[in-house]
This record gives C-alpha cells, sequence and structure tokens, in this order.
C-alpha cells in the first residue's frame, strides 16, 4: 500500500491548534476520519433520513450503462475519499476490463481492511491503493497495465463540504492529475427544502451525533487531549444565506481542554464548527467547474434532490 499521508501529529496539532485559536473556533473536518469516524459515516449512510448515499445509489443503478459507456476501458479509476467503496463496487462490477482501481484513502487502517475485502471479491483486477489526504497533492502509484486516461470517482457529495473558493482550488489540484478528455465522475448534493437536509444531518438514531463527536475522540487520542465529550452537543442546521448545512459541537458548560501544552478556554454555548455540506442547483455547479472542466452528462432522481455529473478535463 502506498503511505502518502502527510497526516503527522505535528501538522494535525498545528491545525487543531490554528482552528481553535480562531475567534470563531472550527476544525478542519478531515479529523471526522480515523476508523472509527469512517465506521460511523459508513452507519450515516444507512440512516433513514440521510438521502444522499440511497439516491446517489438508485442513480447509479438506473442509469449504470450510461455511467459506464462515459468510462473508457483503457482509463484506471482512481477513487477520491473511497470509504468502503461501495459506490465503486457498482462501478467495478460493470468495467472488467478497466486497467486499474486506486482507491485514495485518509485512514490507513480502514483502507487496508477495505483493499482485503475487494481483493477477494475482484482477483484479476489491478488494485493500487494510497493512504493520503486528497485535499493535498498526492501521487498516484505506477500502473503496471496499459492505460490512456485516469477517471476521478468523487461520490457522495463530497464537494460541498469545502466552501466554494476551496472548491475551485481543489478542482484545480485534481484536474492537473489528468490529460485532455480525462474525466471526473462526481456526486453533487442539489439545493432543496429546508426540512429534508435538516433531517439528513440529525437522524433519529444520533449516529451523525456521534460521527460529530468522534472528531474530539480522534484528537483525545492522536494528541493527548482531554475533551469530556459528554461536555458538547451535537448541532446541524441549513445557513440559507450560505446555501449549506453547517455543523457545530457546542459547550453544554463554562469549560478548558488541554491540548499538548496548549489550554483552550470554551463558555458555555460557544461552538467549534466541524463541517459545512454547500448544496448547489445544476447551473451554479457548472459554473463552479467551468475553469476546468465540461459538464458532459447529468443524471438526477425523480425528485431532484441529488445529481450525479460526469465532468470532462478542458
Amino acid at each position: 500500500m502506498e503511505n502518502q499521508t502527510t497526516l503527522g501529529q505535528s501538522t494535525m496539532l498545528d491545525e487543531v491548534h490554528e482552528g481553535l485559536s480562531h475567534s470563531s473556533k472550527y476544525l478542519p473536518s478531515k479529523y471526522f476520519y480515523d476508523e472509527v469516524g469512517s465506521r460511523l459515516f459508513e452507519e450515516i449512510t444507512r440512516q433513514k433520513e440521510y438521502y444522499p448515499t440511497r439516491t446517489e445509489m438508485t442513480i447509479m443503478l438506473e442509469n449504470i450503462p450510461e455511467i459506464i459507456a462515459s468510462i473508457r476501458i483503457d482509463s484506471v479509476l482512481v477513487e477520491l475519499g473511497s470509504g468502503s467503496s461501495r459506490k465503486s463496487r457498482l462501478l467495478l462490477n460493470h468495467l472488467p476490463h478497466i486497467a486499474a482501481y486506486v482507491p485514495v484513502e485518509i485512514s490507513e487502517r480502514y483502507l487496508a481492511n477495505v483493499v482485503r475485502e475487494l481483493e477477494c471479491e475482484y482477483p484479476d483486477l489491478l488494485i493500487k491503493p494510497v493512504c493520503a489526504d486528497y485535499t493535498r497533492p498526492f501521487q498516484i502509484p505506477s500502473i503496471e497495465k496499459k492505460y490512456t486516461y485516469y477517471v476521478l470517482f468523487y461520490p457522495g457529495s463530497t464537494i460541498g463540504n469545502f466552501h466554494p473558493k476551496e472548491a475551485q482550488q481543489f478542482l484545480s489540484t485534481v484536474s492537473q492529475i489528468l490529460n485532455l478528455g480525462g474525466g471526473m465522475l462526481i456526486g453533487v448534493d442539489l439545493k432543496k427544502d429546508k426540512d429534508v437536509l435538516e433531517a439528513a444531518y440529525n437522524d433519529k438514531n444520533g449516529v451523525t451525533a456521534a460521527f460529530n463527536k468522534n472528531i474530539l475522540r480522534h484528537i483525545n487520542r492522536e494528541l493527548a487531549a482531554n475533551f469530556n465529550l459528554d461536555n458538547f452537543r451535537h448541532k446541524a442546521f441549513y445557513n440559507h444565506a450560505e446555501g449549506r448545512i453547517e455543523m457545530h459541537l457546542v459547550s453544554e458548560i463554562k469549560q478548558d481542554v488541554m491540548i499538548g501544552q496548549e489550554q483552550f478556554h470554551f463558555e458555555k454555548r460557544e461552538s467549534i464548527h466541524t463541517e459545512n455540506s454547500y448544496k448547489y442547483s445544476l447551473s451554479d455547479f457548472e459554473t463552479l467547474v467551468s475553469d476546468w472542466f465540461s459538464v458532459k452528462k447529468v443524471w438526477t432522481d425523480k425528485n431532484d434532490y441529488f445529481s450525479l455529473q460526469f465532468l470532462e478535463r478542458k
């Protein structure tokens, strides 16, 4: 397994200190994803209220011939934030002659477990896993088979976790992986009723709340911090002006937390902003990507809740 992650303890410590020192405290959402966080997110995707995953899967199942037709058989499929590779299996089942599959995931242990499963399921498939923070430049391993293009697979509306300006920087970075004519198959969550959006991030079983708090557990373990998870509560709401769902952890009491040698103070009801999830119209997203990609095909569900789009590198 290629391990190119830059997330050493010093980097994590610096980023956590920076976020919690800000006038409006925040934490980078990538730190949700240790092994526990990755598993919790998979559980979120199975909650009744969480429409994105099942809607995207339905779109894929209903349109798989067209989707597959957009991916040349001599391509390398590179999945960014591969997780359990559940959605990529739908593609791999219909792409027997693809050159290779490159899952890119930040949690090394979780990635290793998934790759072992994939190697059993697809014994003839060349799998080249990369443990890396894909929001930073990373190197795709050498591929022993002949291929022409990379096709990036970025499902699950994760593009919405970036501020639009950050999303454009990300698109600029990943576009450099692709040669002219290469493509990107990407999931994009669409604007819709506020009640539907807020329910998706406040499931009745509390799985999203546990996932949100896991960022503190991860920091406790990696940085010898002393967050008391019971002293924080999950809060998620739709910010209409910004067009995004916001997730926060709200301090229930006045408290101090030690991280390394630094102490951080929290007032009662003060929050840590942990994640954004921007929602787009189809025209807004086409404008967002236009400097690097042309939108070649868009598939949506019957309610227009979600879209899967194939972008071609300009």
